[in-house]
């Protein structure tokens, strides 16, 4: 779920209104910003297939460390422990730990069954929400604006700038959402390709798609040669793992006739 952890953290400030907005946001947003380093160590793994969901092409294989209820209620009381010193209400440890652990719940309803309870042998949960679009948009639409609400109820802006701070803030936000059809996965470039475009069409929503064609592959060599064969771009599946790099069939020549 993505704009749903967004709204928890914005129906927080109801409870807590001295703690800062962005440590509630990092709270509700915790179990995503453990999982990317997780990628990268090798510890987590996730691959990207387009029309694997009906929302997301993301297919995630194994995230027990960042993503399972147990971990989740470490990583909640690790920050409530630390927060002690950040926070200038008695309730904001507690909250921020909620906060942490609401995440797996809401991931649970909008996953399918790939989330775990505990790291290694776990049964996995999921309510498979994001197998419907317009059930996805009703929800977590509904979710996000409820937090908006309670939010401006309870807040007000210091100054103009404040107020289109946080709107502009919430519309980029809404962004997140599925991929537009006729659209395909662009790799990123740079050091983690593949950790990159799966991060990009997580987190950005339109943001990582581009408006053609189907999955589309590093570029490659372009100029002319005899018997040269290519496999269709259909073929090609991105996954991320403890090197991050795609995995792409590799063109291969006949051996050219002179006659």
């Amino acid at each position: 779920m993505f704009v749903g952890h967004t709204a928890l953290a914005l129906a927080a400030k109801t409870r807590a209104p001295r703690t800062s907005l962005g440590l509630l946001f990092a709270a509700a947003m915790g179990l995503d910003l453990l999982w990317p380093p997780f990628l990268l160590l090798g510890l987590e793994r996730v691959s990207i297939e387009p029309g694997a969901t009906p929302y997301t092409p993301l297919v995630f294989e194994s995230y027990p460390w960042s993503h399972s209820l147990l971990m989740a209620a470490v990583w909640g009381g690790l920050l409530a422990v630390v927060s002690r010193r950040w926070t200038r209400e008695a309730r904001a440890p507690v909250l921020l730990s909620a906060l942490v652990v609401s995440h797996w719940f809401l991931d649970m309803i909008s996953h399918g069954p790939d989330m775990p309870v505990w790291p290694g042998h776990s049964p996995l949960l999921g309510l498979g929400l994001w197998n419907s679009i317009p059930a996805t948009l009703v929800v977590e639409g509904g979710i996000f604006c409820a937090g908006i609400y309670l939010y401006l109820r309870t807040t007000s802006p210091v100054d103009r700038a404040g107020s289109i701070g946080l709107w502009a803030w919430l519309l980029s936000r809404a962004r997140c959402g599925p991929a537009p059809r006729g659209c395909r996965l662009r790799p990123a470039r740079g050091p983690w390709p593949g950790l990159a475009s799966g991060c990009g069409s997580s987190w950005s929503g339109p943001g990582g798609w581009t408006p053609t064609g189907s999955l589309e592959p590093p570029a490659v060599d372009r100029r002319p040669a005899v018997g040269r064969c290519l496999r269709p771009q259909s073929e090609y599946r991105f996954e991320l793992g403890p090197a991050a790099i795609p995995h792409l069939p590799q063109p291969t020549r006949d051996r050219a006739i002179h006659s």
